[in-house]
């Protein structure tokens, strides 16, 4: 159902080694590649998320309510996710934890232009 996610930054060059490294930790690798953009995933058929200079040229901004959430395969790799985030510059937003009633288990940071990003994992029930 859902094509990509896109991520507006400033500085792509900046974005793309932060998300070339947390990304690699769930396998994600680049499946498109402009000037303007980069789309990681694990084939160009399947959801993605892209990283891009904003198409209309003006400053990127995060958005108020706005999130992309990035599925892991476990509880670990959530953790995983978000101390290599934090170590990569971003800032926290909520640490690896049962939410809504153990229904996932997440972790929130702000990358480095502010987007908000989660790391989920949905434990089997």
């Amino acid at each position: 159902m859902i094509s990509h996610a896109s991520i507006g930054v400033r500085d792509l060059n900046r974005a793309i080694q932060f998300y070339d490294t947390l990304l690699g930790i769930i396998g994600a690798k680049e499946v498109i590649r402009t000037e303007r953009a980069k789309m990681y995933g694990t084939s160009v058929d399947e959801p993605k998320l892209m990283v891009c200079i904003p198409f209309n040229k003006k400053e990127a901004s995060a958005g108020n309510g706005s999130m992309v959430m990035i599925q892991a395969d476990s509880q670990e790799s959530v953790k995983e996710l978000y101390d290599k985030a934090l170590e990569l510059g971003a800032s926290d937003e909520g640490p690896p934890d049962d939410r809504l009633g153990g229904i996932i288990y997440a972790a929130y940071i702000r990358d480095l232009d502010g987007n908000k990003i989660g790391f989920l994992h949905r434990p089997k029930s």
